[in-house]
């Protein structure tokens, strides 16, 4: 009479390993950039991200940071390695495609590659973003004392 019982739990506990294996699978292929966006706060808490844009195969994501650092975090399984870039420990080129760059990291060297974005646009911000170089300037015009 116990047997029954034994084959529908053992039936049940393989039907929720395949389920939660599927899952696991699901996010190793497609990273998610709110899991990103965790992972970043978690590493640098006391960092604040203004904006994030992702690669076009979404292995790869650069941040921007609220003063004006940038950050980069690259999927590692279901994890994201997190680095923060320092002012002139990066150095960027343009990739061939026109739709990438080519960065090189001077501290972190194994990071190194060729991320290709959806839009040259894109590639253009983030490499500001990289260098150092943007500044947002305010619509908000000073008021002159006469």
């Amino acid at each position: 009479m116990g047997w029954p019982i034994v084959i529908i739990c053992i039936l049940i506990a393989g039907v929720f390993y395949m389920r939660m294996k599927t899952r696991a699978d699901k996010d190793r292929r497609e990273p998610d950039a709110g899991i990103a966006i965790l992972d970043f706060g978690r590493a640098f808490p006391e960092e604040a991200i203004r904006a994030i844009h992702a690669t076009a195969d979404e292995k790869a994501y650069f941040v921007r940071l609220h003063d004006g650092k940038a950050g980069f975090m690259a999927v590692h399984g279901t994890h994201f390695l997190c680095h923060l870039i320092e002012a002139g420990k990066v150095n960027v080129s343009h990739a061939e495609s026109g739709r990438g760059l080519t960065v090189h990291f001077t501290d972190f060297s194994h990071l190194d590659g060729v991320y290709e974005f959806e839009s040259p646009e894109i590639a253009a911000e983030v490499s500001l973003w990289l260098l150092g170089s943007f500044n947002p300037q305010s619509e908000i015009k000073p008021i002159q004392a006469d």
